[in-house]
């Protein structure tokens, strides 16, 4: 399927490229019929379509970052929601004005009662804070590879997770932090079109700013920082010996890797109004790798197919509540056995295995 593609005239592909954007932000209005069954409000105790097509957006968003610190860097990184969590707390500390860092900056200087930083300053804020949360991680902890790297990132998200509960003063602590704004600022009814209660404008946005971003991410991976993580990721001290320096890329990885968390954390935050220390567990950092895994590592399509599935689905078979995670478990096992290389997998990634299949003797 990939190779009909590729064979196909660029005038072609771009008009399939257009045709399938088009029908995504067409996807809030579906009423095709025969696909109003893919919609999760279709059926009894379904959830806001709108709302979960926001939720497959953000998801997407974090896979894409994820999958330049796994897929193109090779690194193992369990504490992924660390950077969504720095995401979200950095757009509500700073934006809402219940947040004790707001109260405190109020008080400090004077400033009115309904002062807080405007919406469009929090996001390179989020982006910056989430950068730096990268390089301080990276910076002491990249020397080392492969398992004990990721005890390592993991370690990390549940810091965040328990610093944040634990520290009242600044944070909210376990109260969590209500009010936080989004482009119309805090959530009132004068808010018409970023409100709490129609998402599509919240998609909409969030797909935009995917967009953006896999232009971005697949410009990176064809320059010369991609190909270097994709030195480091097949031979890291075949990749030094070349003349790749392989701290220096694998930091710009995970501080790239941590930008893109913290916005998909800040659009998360934004369109819930509250967060609270919970929501960002080891199990959601787990779930985030599965996507990147499944829909195939290194490849932007095959990261983003996961992304979506493993958000919709549980959604989508909401009805089967008490036996959806029985079945999502066994989908992952089914799909890691028939498809070890992912649903989408890279090119590389692919005759990869295919060269070990190979070199394995029949029958062992």
């Amino acid at each position: 399927m990939g190779r009909r593609w590729r064979a196909l005239p660029k005038w072609q592909r771009m008009i399939g490229l257009l045709a399938f954007v088009v029908f995504l932000y067409y996807l809030p209005l579906l009423g095709i019929p025969g696909l109003i069954w893919l919609r999760t409000d279709s059926i009894a105790g379904g959830n806001n379509w709108a709302g979960v097509l926001f939720t497959c957006a953000v998801y997407v968003l974090i896979a894409l970052g994820l999958n330049v610190v796994i897929g193109l860097a090779g690194l193992l990184d369990l504490g992924y929601v660390g950077f969504f969590a720095v995401g979200a707390y950095s757009v509500a500390l700073f934006g809402s004005r219940q947040s004790p860092v707001v109260l405190a900056i109020q008080e400090r200087f004077g400033l009115a009662e309904n002062w807080a930083v405007a919406w469009a300053i929090c996001i390179p804020i989020a982006i910056a804070i989430a950068m730096i949360s990268g390089v301080i991680l990276g910076w002491p902890t990249l020397r080392l590879r492969g398992d004990y790297l990721a005890i390592v990132t993991l370690g990390f998200g549940e810091i965040i997770r328990i610093v944040v509960r634990n520290s009242p003063s600044w944070s909210g602590g376990p109260q969590g932090v209500a009010a936080i704004p989004g482009p119309q600022g805090a959530p009132s009814a004068e808010n018409n079109v970023f409100g709490l209660i129609d998402a599509k404008p919240w998609y909409w946005l969030a797909l935009s700013v995917v967009l953006v971003i896999v232009f971005m991410v697949r410009r990176l991976e064809n320059s010369r920082v991609g190909r270097a993580w994709l030195a480091i990721r097949e031979d890291e001290d075949a990749a030094a010996v070349m003349g790749v320096y392989p701290f220096k890329f694998k930091l710009w990885a995970f501080a790239i890797g941590a930008a893109l968390g913290g916005l998909s954390g800040l659009l998360f935050a934004s369109r819930g109004g509250f967060i609270e220390p919970n929501q960002f567990n080891a199990q959601l950092s787990i779930l985030f790798v599965a996507m990147v895994v499944v829909g195939g590592s290194g490849n932007i399509a095959g990261v983003s197919l996961g992304a979506f599935l493993l958000a919709y689905l549980p959604e989508r078979f909401r009805e089967f509540s008490e036996w959806r995670f029985l079945v999502f478990g066994l989908a992952l096992v089914i799909v890691m056995l028939l498809r070890p290389q992912g649903l989408i997998p890279s090119r590389r990634r692919a005759r990869e295995l295919k060269d070990r299949q190979e070199e394995v003797p029949a029958g062992v």
